[in-house]
């Protein structure tokens, strides 16, 4: 149905509409069951979907682009969550126009949508300033209102993984090359390989035991790594802009992204918003102001000194109660912030840090952190980086303005 497409030039870095409709194919499928959608019937709509840009009526109306395209379908007897696709992937066109809605077409508008990101990224052809020819924020703002919608749980680092991995398929010197992709990208090696990942590789292909190591694991692994962190980054930006008519403020969403790994919109925008409504709290506000001031103290002196405090805190070493009651609380607010984050429950996650307030305060208005003794003075500075690695946990809270 779409054989005329082979002819047709995406990109002349991209290869043809043909090649790009059999990556997203593939991509739908892998996306589906995480939509609701059956793969063999979203990877179907995936390649009928672009079919209608080689009819004339398309042609002379490109306003027409999908439209036809379920006509077309429903005409070949395909059924209606096939057809529906055709017209449902191109959107949202814009920050007000609807989202698709079934799953096949869920399934099949992200898949549309991280290709393109993906490719464009792969080239190196971003947006810049005012300038996004290839309409890639406005993609980008796509997948997250689609996901968003549907609270659809989706790693993008893992779905970005498979169009770049095409696209080192087909730049990829030998076979051998390309083997080692899916470790390097996992664990984003950098040259010189990693001595473990040089390792593993070898036992896998006992030919390369002769290979120097700086091959094992080429450029394009690590440029691929580093292409789908850079391409999460700007997921965050449009994120920022997405959430700024709900209120969210952007330091907020920064102090939970720069976590890492917060490739799970959903959860991340979760996360968002619990420590938005944390922070509301007097609670939330003046915990966050013990947390500036232990952070403050801690680069203070580090500098200082020369060293970093972060090796454990003595409890014996606590000569004050309100030093005894910190190591306490410190203890439990651990202990119940962990099973809350492995839940997702983040609204437990804030309680369970809230308890942290009095405590903290407690501290800092009775207890001189630098203490006339060496030995206790190094011992508070490493209590204060407790509270920093405990709070930080949950989200970055240096990143918070105020």
């Amino acid at each position: 149905m779409a054989k005329p497409l082979e002819a047709v030039t995406f990109h002349n870095k991209l290869a043809t509409q043909a090649e790009r409709i059999e990556r997203i194919a593939a991509l739908a499928h892998e996306i589906a069951p995480l939509v609701g959608a059956e793969p063999d019937e979203a990877e179907k709509a995936a390649r009928i979907a672009k079919a209608d840009l080689a009819s004339e009526m398309v042609y002379e109306f490109p306003e027409l682009q999908g439209i036809m395209g379920r006509y077309y379908a429903k005409e070949a007897g395909l059924s209606d969550g096939v057809a529906n696709a055709s017209e449902m992937h191109w959107k949202p066109l814009g920050p007000s126009d609807e989202v698709p809605t079934e799953p096949v077409s869920v399934a099949v508008a992200l898949a549309d949508k991280i290709d393109l990101l993906t490719g464009f990224w792969a080239i190196d052809e971003k947006p810049t300033g005012s300038k996004d020819p290839f309409a890639l924020r406005r993609a980008a703002l796509g997948v997250i209102r689609i996901l968003l919608a549907h609270s659809a749980n989706l790693s993008l680092i893992q779905t970005f993984k498979e169009p770049f991995r095409d696209y080192v398929a087909r730049t990829s010197a030998t076979a051998a090359m390309y083997d080692g992709f899916d470790e390097g990208f996992d664990e984003g090696y950098s040259m010189p390989a990693d001595a473990n990942v040089v390792k593993s590789l070898r036992s896998s292909r006992p030919e390369w035991e002769e290979t120097q190591p700086e091959r094992l694991v080429p450029h394009w692994i690590s440029d691929a790594h580093s292409w789908a962190h850079n391409l999460l980054s700007f997921f965050a930006d449009r994120l920022k802009v997405h959430l700024r008519d709900e209120g969210i403020r952007h330091d907020i969403i920064d102090a939970c992204f720069q976590l890492g790994d917060q490739d799970d919109l959903v959860l991340l925008v979760n996360r968002v918003k619990a420590l938005q409504a944390f922070l509301a709290t007097e609670d939330g506000a003046n915990l966050l102001t013990g947390y500036k001031r232990a952070n403050n103290i801690l680069q203070a002196e580090e500098k200082k000194d020369g060293v970093s405090y972060e090796l454990p805190p003595e409890p014996k070493l606590a000569a004050q109660d309100e030093e005894k009651a910190l190591f306490t609380a410190l203890d439990q607010a651990e202990a119940a912030i962990a099973p809350a984050l492995k839940s997702e429950d983040f609204e437990a996650a804030m309680t369970a840090m809230a308890a942290l307030r009095a405590p903290i305060d407690a501290f800092f208005d009775h207890v001189t952190v630098n203490a006339d003794s060496d030995m206790v003075r190094r011992n508070r500075l490493c209590l204060l980086n407790r509270i920093r690695e405990i709070m930080n946990k949950v989200a970055i809270f240096s990143a918070i303005e105020g």
